[in-house]
């Protein structure tokens, strides 16, 4: 069991890395994914991310919590994660967002040095299969990209009432300006056979190359730790059922376990915060105080109503056999309710005019989303979300014990820098301003959660209720001064043969939703492991 590359992980990254490193016939790739192989039908029906979200039952889903935030009454937030190939790309809304291009050229400013928008533009373009291709979009990629089709007439109402807002209506987030508001393309196959179905990054590179005599892909396997002679990565340890083995690399060890994962492997393998790492009786390795540090997230309130009409989603007899109808009709068709991503529409705006770029996002839900679905409403409703794109809060991830199959101990931190919580607020009081709207109208029943009006309510409601809207990065950031984990190259600082690839390498949190870039980072990451 000796490869040229060992891919620790199979989420959006690792897929991505198996499938480009091993397109060289030359090249011995393994991929280790703890969960299943990510294609069975709760994958692919993109209607069915309720119940993939929630993670009851937990079955493509890590379900992490976080330790109590005191900034949110010290609540233990719920943190869902991708478990099997295709990691959190197969549990998540599919929506196709890449952020806004000053995010990239931040992330040079600040030590990732070829990370800027029109060094990272190409490998977006790369992934891309867009069925609408031009300038800023590939038509040849892996990454099936569609427009959604059935969206909900209350969906069309939302984007009318964000223009009663002064949001003006956008046909593409990713075009050339990101503001407004409008309909999310879809990472979601938009014909042939598999029309309809989820493409998750599983689906998208790796599903189509297992055949590949230098691919090896171990599934329901565990790694434990990295092991290193000197200070250059050799391999690791797995484990697979009561089994452990050891697996050698030639060329490298790549980290791809995602921003709670890989700070996590890390730690475990003695690389680390050396005071962190002797309270837990670990081998120190080397010293890297970042492993853990800056993590970052998007911190999510929504506005939850019931639904006059009967055109929404519901849990009651009624809604059940509409959703049942649908599903069937998808079987058939590809089309109808099944296929849609839920989250239909967004918006993305400025708390204040004079911003150079917007601050808030909406997402917009054609059901009730309460505690993450895990408080099921058997009315017919829809939710109205907006977080904060670019949060000044930060966090952490720590080890809780050196036993692997524990969790992480994570610590996004909440509201902790007091600048979060009054843009925040903006953005909601402008989704409760929408809802008012004579668009919503025919829909808008009674109110989940209400407040009384003031700003010690909507704050109170905020810090009762607010959760992540699934967009963790940071714990192993690139750069160049001390407490980088990784350099602009994704290599671990401080040692050989090691790097980390997967969203714990950004700088900084983008506008927006994450899935999109890591796909980039990943494409990117394979051509400079090629090139040497």
């Amino acid at each position: 069991m000796e490869f040229d590359y060992i891919i620790c992980g199979g989420g959006s990254a690792g897929c991505v890395l198996a499938a480009r490193l091993s397109q060289d016939p030359n090249l011995s790739v393994c991929l280790i994914e703890a969960g299943g192989m990510g294609r069975d039908i709760l994958v692919r029906a993109p209607a069915l991310v309720a119940a993939m979200v929630s993670g009851r039952p937990p079955i493509h889903n890590w379900a992490f919590h976080t330790v109590p935030q005191p900034g949110l009454n010290g609540r233990r937030g719920f943190q869902p994660r991708g478990k099997g190939l295709g990691g959190s790309s197969a549990i998540n809304a599919m929506l196709y967002v890449r952020g806004h291009p000053s995010d990239y050229d931040g992330w040079a400013e600040l030590g990732a040095e070829g990370w800027d928008w029109a060094s990272v533009l190409p490998w977006f373009v790369t992934s891309e299969g867009n069925c609408r291709p031009g300038a800023l979009h590939g038509a040849d990629g892996p990454l099936q990209v569609a427009d959604q089709l059935y969206p909900r007439p209350i969906t069309r109402a939302f984007v009318r009432a964000m223009g009663d807002v002064q949001v003006p209506q956008s046909g593409d987030f990713n075009g050339e300006t990101q503001d407004g508001a409008g309909l999310y393309q879809v990472t979601e196959f938009h014909s042939g056979p598999r029309k309809g179905e989820r493409c998750s990054a599983a689906a998208a590179y790796l599903h189509p190359v297992l055949s590949r005599p230098n691919l090896t892909v171990l599934t329901r396997t565990r790694t434990e730790k990295i092991t290193f002679e000197a200070k250059r990565a050799t391999g690791v340890i797995v484990k697979r059922g009561l089994h452990r083995r050891t697996l050698k690399a030639r060329a490298e060890v790549i980290v791809a376990q995602g921003t709670f994962g890989s700070p996590q492997l890390l730690m475990l393998s003695g690389i680390g915060p050396e005071d962190h790492l002797r309270a837990h009786g670990l081998p120190i390795l080397h010293d890297l105080p970042g492993v853990g540090q800056n993590l970052a997230d998007h911190l999510d309130y929504t506005v939850s109503h019931h639904s006059l009409r009967r055109d929404t989603v519901g849990l009651n007899p009624r809604g059940l056999l509409r959703l049942a109808k649908a599903g069937l009709h998808w079987r058939k068709t590809g089309e109808g309710l099944f296929a849609s991503p839920m989250a239909e529409g967004g918006a993305f705006f400025r708390s204040a005019p004079e911003l150079a770029r917007p601050d808030l996002q909406v997402h917009f839900v054609v059901g009730i989303v309460d505690q993450h679905m895990r408080k099921l409403h058997a009315a017919d409703g829809f939710s109205a979300h907006v977080c904060v794109l670019r949060p000044k809060s930060r966090g952490s991830v720590r080890l809780q014990s050196v036993d692997p199959a524990a969790p992480a101990l994570i610590d996004p931190g909440f509201l902790s820098h007091p600048a979060d919580l009054p843009v925040l607020m903006c953005g909601a009081r402008v989704i409760e301003a929408m809802l008012e709207s004579p668009e919503m109208a025919p829909w808008k029943g009674k109110r989940l959660y209400p407040h009384d009006g003031s700003d010690a309510g909507l704050e109170a409601a905020i810090r009762s209720h607010a959760d992540t809207i699934y967009h963790p990065v940071g714990t192993a950031r690139m750069g160049q001064d001390d407490m980088a984990v990784t350099d602009p190259a994704l290599r671990v600082r401080g040692v050989q043969g090691l790097r980390v690839v997967d969203a714990s390498v950004m700088p900084a949190l983008i506008g927006g939703n994450t899935n999109a870039p890591t796909l980039m980072i990943a494409e990117r990451a394979a051509a400079m492991i090629v090139a040497g």
